[in-house]
């Protein structure tokens, strides 16, 4: 199928960078890879690809948290029942 029009796209210059660094290491330009997925939206009738809600995406805090617990520095608690959990809970109300 010839190609015989041109789609100008603006985007972040780092998610371009970072993109078009994996892009080219599978052997692929950007107007590869949106041929590629133009058709699979055709073929599809949808995006060929989950959509994520940036809802899903961790805070910086919740990173920070599980790197620390990743390093040991932070500890998990575990608790053997709903009980056990509540209390501790309320322990830390307390302290307050």
């Amino acid at each position: 199928m010839p190609k015989n029009t041109t789609i100008n796209l603006r985007v972040n210059a780092a998610i371009k960078e970072e993109t078009g660094e994996i892009l080219a290491n599978m052997g692929l330009t950007f107007s590869e890879a949106f041929n590629m997925m133009l058709h699979q939206v055709k073929i599809h009738r949808a995006l060929p690809f989950d959509v994520i809600s940036y809802s899903h995406i961790p805070k910086s805090s919740t990173r920070a948290l599980i790197e620390r617990i990743e390093s040991g520095e932070e500890k998990l608690h575990r608790f053997n029942t709903v009980e056990e959990l509540l209390d501790d809970l309320h322990a830390e109300d307390d302290d307050d």
